[in-house]
């Protein structure tokens, strides 16, 4: 196999591994420290001067990035955040499609697979998951668009039917990639993980993380929020209302209630301002629900103070407040259980 190394990444890379840094530079027109400094935002190691490394694709790569920023779409500032956010996101999803692919591999290599099949398997697969990522990247596009496209026509309208007619414009954000709004924050984390997994094997393992992220998942997606991210046994998601992530939140906790092969969950919600960059969230609503998480029982939700006011009065939800708790960062932190009410309804529906 070792032999097929160079066969295999110049189909990856769309061509051999032919310029050094000063000449990528030259032909890019991009400086060369600007160059170093982009390489290592996508996540990538500086390399030696001489060192034939880069293709024509990196090199057309760097002028993409110069059109971008001619064009005022973005700046050098945030052509850097924006190589930073590609490469964190993008480098989780190759480790899992190049293990996807070795593991097919080596299944293959049992019986008849040589190096000619394999190149053919290869470049007859990375079109078709090119494809995929392509499409499923155009649908978020669409998806995020529409919602902006809403939340900008509900603002016009409420700045027309104010008293005095519309006002002047707020001023847009400093750096490109940055939102803040008022957002509803859920941290959801199973149970006892720690001391599970000292009794599980690898393949165990990887069957109740895959079950733990399927089900988070589909409740999530169902409800209308966002999965921001997932850290081992943490599911971190965003939503745009409270009684949205209160909705997810219940259901999460029904799900893995009655899922025999995952342990018990327990979640923390918190609403209030949050900064929305490159993907991931920040602010004093992400750091009280991952508080709220950290205190609460298993089976159970607890939300903070303001995702609580959102929710009184509405017949779906029960809310009983509890004593302040002593947390890192807030000495005292009111929590408040949150129960399904009579009426309440799964997420996403009716």
């Amino acid at each position: 196999m070792a032999e097929l190394a160079p066969a295999i990444e110049e189909v990856l890379l769309g061509g051999g591994r032919v310029w050094t840094r000063q000449e990528m530079a030259e032909r890019s027109g991009v400086g060369a420290g600007r160059t170093a400094q982009i390489w290592r935002a996508l996540g990538f190691p500086m390399v030696e001067e001489d060192a034939r490394v880069f293709t024509d694709a990196d090199v057309e790569a760097l002028r993409a990035g110069e059109r971008l920023i001619a064009a005022g779409l973005i700046t050098e500032e945030s052509e850097i955040m924006m190589a930073r956010a590609l490469g964190h996101h993008l480098s989780r999803l190759a480790e899992w499609e190049v293990h996807t692919l070795w593991s097919w591999i080596n299944r293959e290599s049992e019986f008849t697979l040589d190096g000619g099949t394999l190149m053919v398997h290869a470049a007859a697969l990375l079109p078709e998951m090119e494809q995929l990522q392509q499409h499923v990247w155009r649908r978020h596009l669409a998806a995020y668009a529409e919602r902006v496209l809403a939340e900008a026509q509900e603002a016009t309208q409420a700045a027309q039917e104010a008293p005095g007619g519309p006002g002047r414009d707020e001023p847009l954000p400093d750096h490109e990639g940055a939102d803040v709004r008022d957002r509803a924050v859920g941290f959801t984390d199973m149970v006892g993980y720690t001391r599970m997994t000292r009794g599980l094997g690898n393949a165990e393992l990887v069957r109740v993380l895959d079950l733990f992220e399927g089900l988070t998942g589909d409740v999530v997606a169902e409800g209308r929020g966002r999965v921001v991210k997932t850290i081992g046994d943490e599911v971190l998601f965003v939503c745009e209302s409270a009684s949205e992530a209160a909705d997810i939140a219940l259901e999460l906790t029904a799900r893995a209630g009655a899922e025999s092969r995952l342990p018990q969950v327990r979640t923390g919600l918190a609403h209030g301002a949050v900064l929305s960059r490159f993907g991931d969230v920040y602010g004093a609503a992400v750091n009280i629900a991952a508080r709220l998480t950290a205190v609460a029982r298993p089976d159970t939700v607890l939300v903070n103070t303001e995702l609580a006011g959102e929710l009184s009065g509405l017949p779906g939800y029960e809310l009983r407040s509890l004593r302040p708790v002593s947390v890192r960062g807030y000495s005292r932190l009111r929590p408040v259980l949150l129960r399904p009410g009579r009426t309440h309804g799964r997420p996403g529906g009716d």
